[in-house]
């Protein structure tokens, strides 16, 4: 089986690193800050690399599962990073959600060196990490595609090949924003049923039945309306903000407007600045409370 290198040993990182072991495949991972989730795979029988050029000559495939471009570019570059291991027979899957000219630029570093890159973010959460059910958007060319499909097989579930290098990282972003505006008008409508007056229970039951029902609407609304609790949706308010920010910064670029992208983008960075800088997207709704009336999310 296939050596795979793992950086990014966080939330999403973990469930992925013990499905590869249980799969079969050898495993080295590197610690970064914490050391908890690195410490969980070696007990399971990974190996641990000094640095990420170390981990990437070690391993056939190289796989990073890092926040954001910045961080990606943290473990690429430089003479312990993992582009001064690339060559042939190298394979690099990226699965980083990062700017997409970060990703094109990543791709170029890889096979300038003779070596294969694909980008392939992930969605889904990291209960469907352990679970082996994440969801991948794939950039790559075909021939790398159909060599690294096998490897993402072992921890997702629906694997999609959106086309070549960087086809990944533009889709990602829009998913995004498509989730992360949906949670924004959740949040909003919960502050309006308050100020109207209306039930959210009968709020519930009208947009569960209808055309404006969602995975959104379920995961956020049903445990705030059964408990007041609001992390059904475990996706962090800050790594929410990164990627609007990355979706704004690729429509520009691309040369449309994006008045929803910057208007989402806005209502994650209020929600942040008045008290819910460590949540999760489902404290949009707490935070268009407190900003509209003062007060909690109850």
């Amino acid at each position: 089986m296939t050596t795979i290198g793992l950086i990014g040993v966080g939330l999403m990182g973990r469930g992925i690193g013990e499905n590869l072991i249980r799969k079969g495949h050898g495993l080295i991972v590197v610690a970064h800050r914490n050391r908890i989730f690195v410490d969980e795979l070696i007990a399971l029988g990974a190996s641990e690399a000094r640095t990420p050029r170390d981990l990437a000559e070690r391993a056939d495939v190289t796989l990073v599962c890092v926040t954001g471009t910045p961080q990606f570019k943290a473990i690429a570059e430089g003479d312990d990073g993992i582009y001064a291991a690339m060559r042939a027979g190298k394979t690099v899957i990226d699965c980083t959600t990062g700017q997409p000219a970060g990703t094109l630029k990543a791709a170029a570093e890889v096979e300038t060196r003779g070596a294969a890159f694909a980008d392939a973010p992930l969605a889904r959460t990291p209960v469907e990490a352990r679970e082996g059910r994440l969801n991948a958007m794939v950039g790559a060319h075909d021939e790398v595609f159909a060599a690294i499909e096998p490897v993402l097989r072992c921890f997702c579930e629906n694997i999609f090949h959106v086309g070549g290098p960087g086809a990944g990282a533009h889709l990602k972003l829009i998913n995004n924003l498509m989730a992360m505006g949906q949670a924004a008008l959740i949040a909003e409508a919960v502050a309006a049923c308050r100020a109207t007056g209306v039930d959210l229970g009968k709020l519930y039951e009208v947009v569960s039945k209808g055309g404006a029902n969602s995975g959104i609407f379920q995961m956020i609304m049903k445990g705030y309306l059964e408990s007041g609790a609001l992390d059904g949706l475990k996706f962090s308010l800050a790594n929410a903000q990164k990627d609007l920010g990355y979706f704004v910064d690729m429509a520009m670029n691309a040369g449309i407007t994006a008045p929803m992208g910057a208007a989402v983008h806005n209502q994650l960075a209020t929600a942040r600045a008045v008290g819910f800088e460590e949540g999760v997207v489902g404290h949009l709704v707490a935070a268009a409370l407190a900003v509209n009336f003062g007060g909690s999310a109850k």
